[in-house]
């Protein structure tokens, strides 16, 4: 929990460059890549704490178990669920917003069930953990998207 909080903070470092642009690395500008994992945390967030953890099952899925090993998504691979793409013309007052929602929602997961879940489309139904997991996965990979395109 404390990790993806400071993962979140590390995006926050970032709303200064919010407007820089490497269509080299990305087609998307940094505040982007901020607004786009804020939003994931948020949305994933409220879909886990509707779930019926009765509800809950897990598959063996080898892409699930090679990411979560790595912990590394790889680039390009896929595209993100309209859900979480940002909206046009981020602001730096938006950004701001987003980054204390998010940090709320991480707060909301510490008290969701261990079997609460949400459904990936790549990896299937993720328990709270496994959530929480993939969250600071999926932050990491655009905060490493973020250095390349200030590089």
């Amino acid at each position: 929990m404390r990790k993806l909080l400071n993962l979140v903070d590390e995006l926050a470092l970032q709303i200064p460059n919010a407007a820089t642009l490497n269509s080299n690395v990305s087609l998307g500008d940094i505040g982007w890549h901020i607004e786009h994992s804020c939003l994931v945390i948020i949305k994933i967030t409220e879909t886990v704490k509707q779930s019926d953890p009765k509800k809950f099952h897990s598959k063996f899925n080898f892409k699930k178990v090679v990411v979560f090993l790595l912990g590394k998504i790889p680039r390009g691979r896929a595209k993100a669920p309209e859900v979480v793409m940002p909206i046009e013309n981020i602001t730096i007052s938006h950004l701001e917003k987003s980054i204390i929602l998010a940090k709320d929602a991480i707060q909301e997961l510490h008290g969701c069930e261990k079997n609460n879940y949400f459904n990936h489309p790549f990896f299937g139904n993720l328990n709270t953990p496994a959530t929480i997991n993939f969250l600071g996965i999926h932050t990491n990979h655009h905060l490493s998207i973020i250095k390349d395109i200030l590089k």
